[in-house]
């Protein structure tokens, strides 16, 4: 996150931590959950301020006393009340939660990417922010922090094969192993993983060869669109 002053004298963190808080504004006595640096300091302030009866966890399986700093040492907090992950549920369902999630990606009506990398099935990575969601947003408040805000955050699909249709991946090869594609499609996978890394910096090793003349264009205006604001190193 950038710590930029603004004319105001406070800094863009500050604003974002004041945000963060305000979404715990009359909850009363509820637990906390707050994903990420700003949120978690949202949580704090709040208890520290306007928001005194609010719960907080440890991020493990306690409740805790007070506001403590983030990255306290376990030895230095002051814990409440032992709150194992069964008893989670209690407080799910019972609305007794104010959450702030992470959304890797996030649409206009609020679907969140499921991080289904490989095959749908078998997965090879789930990211934090993600299970929990339908039950977490029926049974209590439910925000979202989206610090990335940039076409890989807000996106009109939701959905990893999205961007390989970009890509120009064919729909039959969609749910094929990598291993069975032709040497364009894998140079077409190989890009949309190289792409949705957040990295300020993105080299790209001869990105176009093996790709089709006729198609390259397409490639190329999708590899701009993807790496705008970056900084690139292109080897040809």
């Amino acid at each position: 996150m950038s710590d930029t002053t603004t004319d105001t004298g406070v800094t863009r963190a500050e604003y974002c931590a004041v945000a963060c808080a305000e979404v715990f504004r009359g909850d009363g006595e509820v637990m906390a959950s707050a994903f990420g640096t700003a949120p978690a300091l949202g949580a704090r302030l709040a208890r520290l301020t306007f928001a005194p009866d609010l719960v907080l966890t440890d991020g493990d399986a306690a409740l805790i006393d007070g506001a403590p700093p983030l990255g306290a040492r376990p030895d230095t907090l002051v814990y409440e009340s032992h709150m194992p992950y069964r008893r989670v549920f209690d407080v799910v369902w019972s609305g007794r939660r104010n959450l702030i999630m992470m959304a890797s990606q996030i649409d206009r009506t609020g679907n969140q990417n499921i991080s289904a990398i490989g095959p749908w099935a078998r997965p090879k990575a789930q990211l934090i922010g993600v299970r929990g969601a339908p039950g977490n947003t029926v049974n209590h408040s439910t925000s979202y922090w989206v610090p990335n805000h940039s076409t890989r955050s807000f996106v009109d699909e939701v959905d990893v094969e999205d961007q390989l249709r970009r890509a120009g991946l064919p729909d039959e090869a969609l749910n094929r192993p990598v291993r069975t594609l032709s040497g364009g499609q894998r140079r077409r996978v190989a890009i949309v993983r190289a792409l949705a890394s957040d990295a300020d910096l993105v080299v790209l090793d001869e990105p176009f060869s093996g790709i089709d003349a006729d198609s390259k264009s397409d490639r190329v205006d999708y590899v701009l669109d993807r790496l705008r604001g970056r900084t690139v190193l292109l080897v040809t």
